[in-house]
């Protein structure tokens, strides 16, 4: 980054630097460390691993920890203006890209899970059965690789072969070449972002009439629902305008470099990193099971300690 090595406002602006790596590496440490015991979690009882629902809180979870660590870091790498060659980077971005992308697929995914579990509760165990969610794990990472794709293949066949060999800075941003690089990008990300939403609303207006129409428990298990649902929107939304913020960037450094790498460092926070813990929130603590099986696991490890 540029601002560590300049020499105006001195020691304040190094230390601003500074304080926000270490912001950085705090949270991501919090986040890592509550991902791996919900993942653990997960693993230590059959009713998880074999249920739909949390097979796809496994994947988010998984997907998320993966990013971030792979994300933080490209910020050390950034922040120290480390350089490596850009076939390394071209496979290290083939999986960022997919992964950025499988986040909120899957989010997708578990709203039109809830939506078969509370509007088609008969059905429910014949959609959603364990050799169906495999089957939907692998179409969702199907769906997630088309941008990854798309990307790299309009860059194979506008890069010279010289390029794989310099040194560069490691950004998806090094993938676009020209304009219409860009455009089809952007394009790709408006056709994910429309879908996503109209199955998003969809999801909620259903559950919604259906919710009216309860009454005593069904009722409150369906509200139940539909708040799960207005999380996962509020989540979606987040990953999915992560998908603009290159082009927020973009625009943002032609006015000036400093206003670039603050703008940057809040989306980075906003959008990369909060809808990334949100997912413990949503699917990990509210849920009564998955809270007392965790709390059996970190009692069980205290008492393991004590004795």
């Amino acid at each position: 980054m540029a601002d560590n090595v300049s020499i105006v406002g001195g020691d304040v602006t190094l230390r601003s630097i500074n304080d926000r790596v270490i912001i950085v590496q705090i949270l991501m440490i919090i986040f890592l460390c509550i991902n791996f015991f919900l993942i653990l979690t997960f693993f230590r009882k059959e009713c998880f691993y074999t249920t739909s629902r949390y097979i796809l809180f496994a994947v988010t979870l998984l997907s998320d920890s993966f990013i971030l660590f792979i994300a933080d870091v490209l910020f050390v790498f950034s922040y120290f203006q480390f350089t490596m060659p850009v076939w390394l980077c071209i496979i290290i971005s083939v999986v960022v890209i997919l992964y950025i992308t499988v986040t909120p697929v899957t989010l997708t995914a578990m709203t039109l899970e809830r939506y078969v579990a509370i509007c088609m509760p008969l059905r429910h165990g014949e959609l959603c059965s364990q050799s169906s969610t495999v089957n939907c794990i692998l179409i969702i990472h199907g769906l997630s690789s088309v941008p990854c794709i798309v990307i790299l293949s309009t860059f194979f066949a506008s890069a010279s072969h010289s390029f794989y060999t310099q040194y560069r800075m490691c950004s998806v941003e090094i993938f676009i070449l020209y304009r219409w690089q860009d455009h089809i990008r952007a394009g790709m990300n408006q056709v994910y972002f429309v879908l996503m939403c109209i199955t998003i609303v969809f999801c909620y207006v259903k559950i919604m009439k259906v919710a009216k129409a309860a009454s005593g428990e069904n009722k409150s298990s369906t509200w139940k629902g539909l708040r799960t649902v207005i999380l996962h929107a509020f989540q979606l939304l987040l990953c999915l305008i992560q998908l603009w913020c290159p082009f927020i960037e973009t625009a943002v450094l032609q006015i000036s470099l400093e206003l670039f790498l603050n703008v940057r460092f809040f989306t980075y926070l906003t959008f990369s990193l909060a809808p990334r813990c949100l997912s413990p929130l949503i699917y990990g603590l509210r849920d009564e099971t998955f809270v007392h099986a965790l709390k059996s696991y970190v009692c069980f490890g205290l008492c393991k300690i004590n004795i």
